[in-house]
């Protein structure tokens, strides 16, 4: 393990600054820290965030304390924890005046890593704790009265808008090959310049990308989401493609980058859906289903993946929007999620003003229900009706959603036949003959 002792370096946040993680719950939590002769301190991204001032969404804490010196701490205070799960990494989660809660963790050191995860152990000391961290700027610690303690530059690496590994970058990735993702996420949030990158921490993340082959789907996908939501999402994703990071995380081997980047210009300052970007790259709806299989996709994002992949191609029309709103009315499953996906789909092939269209478009009724086609159709089966609903809605759509039911009905009888002929209805099948 790296390790040589070093004084951190210190500097005093303005109590006015801290004023929005301040609650009478964060003063009761700490002076029973206070009360039983243990340190605790705010940890890692909610120090970065306050020095960058950012309010942060949570507040993580370190402590010198052991999680079975805080559960008899707690008991004897009477504070109720929940989400146990958490103990065997070394957190307990008490809830203060059962209105707040606060994730405490143990100081630890890893014991051994695979990869993916660690064996830890747990220390007293700040700065073996602040060394298993991934990135100098999470690797902060400060006190409740604005104290920040700084082992390794993160204070200054936040000024210079850098992100830079702990210690030797690929001793931290081989730890856990998740922080490769980690660390282009992290420079989307703080570099302000879109390459910038330190040519050794690139060298050190393109000799391990093979590593992140033993990362989970859902953990890639968490992180990969992040970073084509964030800041600099088209260059990022891009210098990820020429280090030979797509092939490990569900991706082609060699995208069409080409695509992507006019998928990234056509992006840029609107609100996407991450997918709405990803499907840049991809081509097929085997290469979709096989992202998919590695990420885990919820089933939304599988069915926007396959929708851009389908309906990528520009579809030309003397009214433009005409088709759009077609693939919107004709869809019979899902269609408030249609209508979804087709913006996005617009957006995806650079038409922000049409996608506004859609957005904002009430899609009409349908003016004919199954019990009409029933009515004047009532010799064709369940599959044939379906059909012949399908087709109704086509001459529906043609007319600009202006025919009506009476008009449509008309059309019944003979769109019934044609479909009989077409798609016949399959014989009954006899009884098993008796040998």
């Amino acid at each position: 393990m790296e390790y040589k002792r070093i004084e951190p370096a210190t500097l005093k946040i303005d109590v006015e600054k801290l004023a929005p993680i301040y609650t009478p719950e964060l003063d009761s939590l700490v002076e029973i820290f206070k009360k039983n002769d243990f340190e605790i301190r705010v940890a890692g991204g909610a120090v970065r965030d306050l020095l960058m001032g950012i309010n942060p969404h949570d507040l993580d804490f370190a402590t010198t304390a052991t999680p079975e010196q805080m559960k008899e701490m707690f008991e004897r205070e009477n504070v109720r924890m929940i989400n146990t799960k958490g103990e065997k990494h070394g957190t307990i989660t008490p809830r203060i005046n059962d209105k707040e809660n606060f994730e405490v963790t143990t100081l630890r050191i890893d014991v051994t890593t695979d990869g993916r995860h660690a064996e830890v152990q747990f220390t007293t000391d700040w700065q073996l704790d602040a060394n298993r961290r991934d990135l100098t700027i999470n690797s902060l610690f400060m006190d409740l009265d604005g104290t920040v303690f700084d082992y390794f530059n993160g204070v200054q690496h936040i000024k210079e808008r850098r992100v830079i590994f702990v210690g030797d970058a690929a001793t931290r990735i081989q730890e856990d090959y998740l922080r490769i993702l980690r660390y282009f996420r992290f420079y989307g949030r703080i570099s302000e310049e879109a390459n910038s990158h330190d040519a050794e921490t690139l060298n050190a993340i393109r000799n391990n990308v093979s590593g992140l082959s033993r990362i989970s789907g859902e953990r890639i996908w968490t992180e990969l989401r992040k970073i084509l939501e964030g800041n600099y999402a088209g260059e990022l994703i891009n210098v990820m493609i020429e280090i030979g990071i797509p092939e490990f995380i569900g991706l082609p081997k060699t995208p069409n980058t080409e695509r992507f980047s006019t998928v990234w210009k056509n992006l840029k300052g609107q609100k996407y859906n991450a997918i709405t970007l990803l499907a840049g790259l991809i081509s097929t709806e085997e290469e979709a289903l096989l992202l998919h299989k590695r990420l885990k996709l919820s089933a939304y994002e599988r069915d926007l993946l396959l929708f851009i992949t389908l309906h990528h191609e520009r579809k030309w029309a003397m009214k433009p929007l005409k088709p759009y709103q077609a693939i919107v009315a004709l869809s019979r499953d899902k269609p408030k999620d249609t209508k979804e996906w087709t913006v996005q789909l617009l957006l995806h092939i650079g038409q922000p003003s049409m996608a506004q269209q859609i957005e904002d478009w009430e899609v009409p009724k349908f003016p004919v229900n199954g019990h009409m086609m029933k009515e004047h159709a009532p010799e064709i089966n369940g599959k044939q009706l379906g059909i012949l609903g399908q087709e109704l809605r086509k001459m529906w759509t043609d007319s600009d959603f202006k025919t009506d039911a009476e008009d449509l009905v008309k059309h019944i009888p003979h769109l019934a036949e044609e479909i009989k002929e077409k798609f016949p209805a399959k014989a009954a099948k006899s009884g098993k003959s008796k040998k």
